[in-house]
């Protein structure tokens, strides 16, 4: 069984060409799966797995706590290694078949409020980390990029006389979104004054660095986020994903287009995008409640 695991993930790597960190999500589910089968169903061969032990594994998941999503991203690997053993292990059966999806939770995402946001961004000095946190703050909320689209982003992807920025999102797909005058001012700001000082004697092309010229990480800037909101006294949990909810949000309550917002977050399908539209109801029917006087 380790065998066949190892073997899917030098498949999913070399042949399929996925992502170091796509193979290591892989790589969890596949070793929860396999330890519950060894433990619990004293399963070694792949060949003897049958879907009774899937379900049973499933089940083992929710009674543990895990959420519907885990559990549908759970299954889909499992669905994906189960068809690589009928294809390179001769395994003569889909053990998978028939079982479904869990229903998906539909979990409004939490934003923040327009002077939530304000408050966030209010970040006044010059020096140079300050200078750099802010313009990665006010692109992050001006443009709904995600976290890894935004640390991606090149200098040559910056067009910053004609007010936008191009994108390489999810698939490889290419995308235009415009920024906004502030955000325009504070990226401005950060490539003619901070940059530079933290680059010294490096060359690299990434647009955000941190203070010793390397491209900016994930955990740095989660970092950098987290002690803003700490100092700033925002209670609600923030993350950069919050600042993509708060962005699409906000233009839908002051009346974007839906397709318009969906082209700027690289929605592939409308229904993901229309989930803002629910927020913002929610947020109209709190307002009303807290506001009018014969709510």
């Amino acid at each position: 069984m380790d065998d066949a695991v190892q073997d899917f993930l030098h498949f999913l790597k070399i042949e399929k060409g996925l992502a170091d960190n796509s193979v290591a999500s892989y790589r969890r589910d596949l070793k929860q799966y396999t330890k519950y089968l060894k433990e619990v169903e004293e399963l070694e061969d792949v060949q003897k797995i049958e879907r009774g032990h899937i379900r049973a594994f499933l089940k083992f998941l929710s009674t543990n706590g895990k959420t519907s999503s885990s559990i549908t991203r759970m299954l889909s690997t499992i669905r994906s290694f189960h068809r690589f053993l009928i294809q390179d292990y001769d395994v003569s059966h889909d053990a998978t078949l028939h079982i479904q999806t869990p229903k998906k939770e539909r979990k409004l995402p939490k934003v923040l409020s327009s002077q939530e946001v304000e408050t966030l961004l209010d970040l006044p000095g010059d020096e140079p980390l300050t200078i750099r946190n802010r313009a990665m703050l006010e692109m992050l909320y001006a443009t709904g990029l995600r976290i890894s689209e935004l640390l991606s982003l090149q200098i040559n992807d910056l067009h910053l006389l004609m007010g936008f920025v191009r994108v390489i999102g999810k698939g490889g797909k290419e995308r235009i979104v415009p920024l906004g005058k502030h955000a325009q001012k504070a990226v401005e700001e950060y490539v003619e004054f901070a940059r530079s000082t933290f680059m010294k004697q490096k060359a690299t092309d990434a647009l955000f660095v941190n203070h010793r010229g390397s491209p900016m990480s994930r955990q740095g800037f989660w970092k950098v986020l987290k002690k803003i909101a700490q100092e700033k006294g925002i209670k609600k949990e923030l993350t950069p994903h919050t600042l993509r909810h708060s962005f699409a949000t906000h233009l839908l309550e002051n009346g974007a287009d839906l397709r318009a917002v969906q082209e700027m977050l690289g929605h592939s399908d409308i229904s993901t995008t229309q989930i803002y539209t629910h927020i913002s109801k929610t947020r109209m029917k709190d307002i009303y409640q807290n506001y009018h006087p014969r709510a």
